[in-house]
């Protein structure tokens, strides 16, 4: 059903590749005119470039959309109060924030430096808020507005992602602020945990066969694949505008009823992920000394506790 969003304007952040232009082209389907932020660096984060932000903007021109392109880095809070500026500027109104912009620094923690560790949550979980500290300004006044944020699975914990999860995590819990912050206005925070094959995730044998596939489609021609089956198949599964449609239904109206929530979403499935809660607990008037833990704890908290990642000799 297409104008769902007829009307509205949205910024997506990183809007210029993988599940970021599936969203700002998605949204843009629906009606509502889009602000393509992207800062066009590399998956690290270096560099920067106008082209993808541009691509995309013009794309949803020549669908016959309204869309402009912001370079922005949404590290800086200047730029995210630019953004929000531009669409004001230039559209007259803002109503949804996609806040998508990532980066990637691998590491195990104890190689890790300080400078992996500040970028990724710079750009994660400051870059979540620099746009929002200004969208929810208009969208307090206006007593409307949309915020879908993107937090990962990793965020449960991943080897090597110390960083990344961290910063994740640290996504959800905004979220959830956010939405006890802004709900009394009319305003719903909800975040995604996207499962995609993007650049961030891909190896390079899928990265190379992903990029023929989409040079392919522009072209109008079928791909002549030269990768293993089992890539093309987990391309074809998790394709990046598969995220899209479950953001474009947190941004409209039908959606006010979910606020502060967080979701699961990619190829043919979406989950609802619950909310934190105390899974047992125990009880000892006038507190716990170590001596009464040691005895009780093994058999109610810790019962059936098994360490996930167990020591392995030699390692």
């Amino acid at each position: 059903m297409a104008g769902m969003l007829e009307g509205k304007v949205a910024i997506v952040t990183g809007g210029g590749r993988g599940i970021g232009r599936g969203e700002a082209l998605l949204l843009a389907a629906q009606g509502a005119k889009v602000v393509v932020n992207d800062f066009g660096g590399t998956t690290a984060g270096e560099g920067g470039a106008a082209g993808p932000a541009d691509e995309v903007a013009e794309e949803i021109k020549k669908m016959g959309g309204e869309a402009v392109a912001n370079y922005g880095n949404v590290v800086s809070l200047a730029d995210g109060e630019a953004m929000v500026k531009q669409a004001l500027d230039t559209f007259g109104r803002l109503d949804i924030l996609v806040n998508n912009a990532g980066i990637l620094r691998d590491r195990m923690v104890f190689n890790m430096s300080e400078e992996e560790w500040d970028a990724v949550i710079a750009v994660h979980l400051k870059g979540h808020f620099t746009a929002t500290k200004f969208a929810s300004m208009v969208f307090r006044q206006q007593r409307s507005g949309r915020i879908v944020n993107t937090s990962s699975e990793s965020g449960f914990g991943n080897m090597g992602q110390t960083n990344y999860a961290a910063a994740k995590e640290g996504i959800t819990g905004l979220t959830r602020s956010l939405a006890l912050d802004l709900g009394r206005y009319g305003v719903t925070a909800n975040a995604i945990r996207p499962r995609a094959a993007t650049r961030l995730t891909l190896s390079p044998e899928m990265e190379a066969a992903r990029a023929r596939r989409e040079q392919a489609a522009q072209a109008g021609q079928v791909p002549a694949e030269t990768a293993a089956p089992d890539v093309v198949t987990g391309l074809d599964a998790l394709r990046p505008e598969l995220v899209a449609p479950l953001v474009v239904y947190l941004c409209t109206d039908d959606a006010a009823e979910v606020n502060g929530r967080d979701f699961i979403v990619g190829g043919n499935e979406i989950s609802l992920v619950s909310l934190p809660r105390a899974e047992r607990t125990i009880y000892r008037d006038g507190g716990w000394d170590v001596d009464t833990l040691a005895r009780v704890f093994p058999t109610t908290l810790g019962a059936g506790l098994k360490n996930p990642q167990p020591p392995v000799a030699g390692k």
